[in-house]
């Protein structure tokens, strides 16, 4: 790590945040935005038998899984138990609609008026997702005997409570975007998930029968960060020129210039794995619903909870991975060419007088463009299948279950620490300051 003076450049970098008073504050609202969720992710919700709330996540790897992403308050069963989810989900189908419908497209056309258009179309989405997913989680619960029966008027209490706690978590998000650092949904999520890993640290560090397998899975944990790195940071530079014409006074002058398109890697995210985990969470939690309880003969709903349940051991559960890998493999395709479209680079450039060298403007550049694209998504389509079935495999090497290293959630959070350091790198920047990334 080069150095500044006498101090490593990151932490040189802090230094000079926390020096100036507009930025010291930006991240001390931040930090009491998340203060703010982590209060409200405790407040539990009535009817709880804890014990066996605790017993539920314990046997049930997925439910653990979920709880991951809110920061423990699925596990408390807290007003705050559905994070963000919802509004992600709402985000997601209209990304999906607006190519679709003309009235959406014509209106993301608008600029910043369409956009806010669109996201105040987005958060009335939120409401009745949000009101869905919380009686479906309240009557999966009831089934599972951790909340108590309860009269029709206290179940839409609960409804709208969880509804209400969605609501005021992407309320911080926006409040955390506009006056603190980052895209404040995504650190609402990052602080979720980092605030259950020092659990999952204590517990790991509990099973001292298997002290090999843990100093593998912490290796294996941070070689898989070092790789989600590398492919969230990789791009393809296509070069792009202009030719503009300027008049001085009676004169006309041709203006030229270069510049490249970065086209990632990866360009869709982490949403193929929340629409592939989607879709194999479906069959099973549907058939969770008919199928015989333990101890009695089991029916065919009972074999399509067993060949959908991630920890099934061989061949069922490779079935699962290998199924899941695929799955993501397709999303990441769907996604990236629907955002691709969207984007209409071709159109872009010929409007601004941009093109690329040795390619005719218009349709031939759309060809071009969307030949590169398929090529290297397909390198961020197998990273993100090899990410997602990772667990799989790191599980087997280590043989250690107590821990469980989620894709998703580190996608999540070496995303987010990414782009919260390129922001405070350019906050530096723009007051003179040097920063920590290059």
């Amino acid at each position: 790590m080069q150095q500044v003076g006498t101090r490593p450049r990151l932490i040189q970098a802090m230094i000079d945040a926390f020096s100036l008073p507009d930025l010291r504050r930006r991240l001390i609202f931040t930090f009491a935005m998340l203060v703010v969720f982590r209060f409200v992710a405790h407040i539990p919700m009535p009817g709880l038998d804890v014990r066996a709330m605790r017993e539920l996540f314990e046997r049930n790897q997925l439910l653990g899984m979920l709880d991951l992403f809110t920061g423990g308050a699925m596990r408390n069963f807290s007003v705050a138990a559905m994070g963000v989810y919802p509004y992600i989900t709402a985000s997601i189908v209209m990304q999906l609609l607006v190519p679709v419908i003309p009235a959406l497209r014509a209106l993301s056309q608008e600029g910043e008026t369409g956009r806010q258009r669109i996201n105040q179309i987005t958060h009335w989405l939120t409401v009745p997702l949000a009101a869905l997913q919380g009686y479906a989680q309240i009557n999966l619960l009831r089934s599972q005997g951790v909340v108590s029966e309860a009269t029709t008027l206290a179940t839409f209490a609960m409804v709208i409570s969880l509804t209400a706690g969605t609501l005021f978590l992407v309320w911080l998000g926006e409040l955390i975007t506009e006056r603190g650092i980052g895209n404040g949904v995504s650190i609402i999520i990052f602080g979720g998930i980092v605030a259950r890993l020092p659990e999952m640290v204590g517990r790991g560090l509990i099973v001292r029968e298997n002290i090999m397998g843990l100093i593998a899975f912490v290796l294996l944990g941070l070689a898989t960060i070092a790789f989600i790195v590398i492919f969230t940071e990789a791009h393809r530079r296509i070069p792009v020129q202009y030719a503009r014409t300027a008049f001085r006074g009676a004169r006309m002058y041709r203006q030229t210039g270069s510049t490249h398109i970065p086209l990632r890697v990866n360009s869709a995210g982490m949403i193929p794995l929340i629409f592939a985990i989607s879709l194999m969470i479906f069959p099973g939690t549907i058939a969770s619903y008919f199928a015989s309880p333990t101890g009695a003969e089991p029916n065919f709903a009972n074999t399509i909870v067993n060949w959908f349940n991630p920890n099934a051991p061989l061949p069922r559960g490779l079935f699962y991975w290998v199924l899941y890998f695929v799955m993501v493999v397709a999303f990441t395709f769907f996604y990236t060419m629907v955002i691709f479209e969207q984007m209409d680079l071709a159109r872009t450039l010929q409007r601004q007088g941009g093109f690329i060298p040795g390619v005719r403007p218009g349709k031939p550049t759309t060809e071009y463009l969307n030949n590169v694209i398929t090529r290297i998504t397909w390198g961020g389509a197998l990273f993100l299948a090899t990410v997602a079935v990772l667990p799989f495999f790191i599980r087997s090497i280590t043989d250690v279950a107590v821990l469980t290293i989620s894709s998703t959630g580190l996608l999540i959070v070496v995303g987010v620490a990414l782009d919260t350091m390129k922001q405070i790198e350019a906050q530096l920047t723009m007051r003179r300051y040097e920063g920590f990334l290059r």
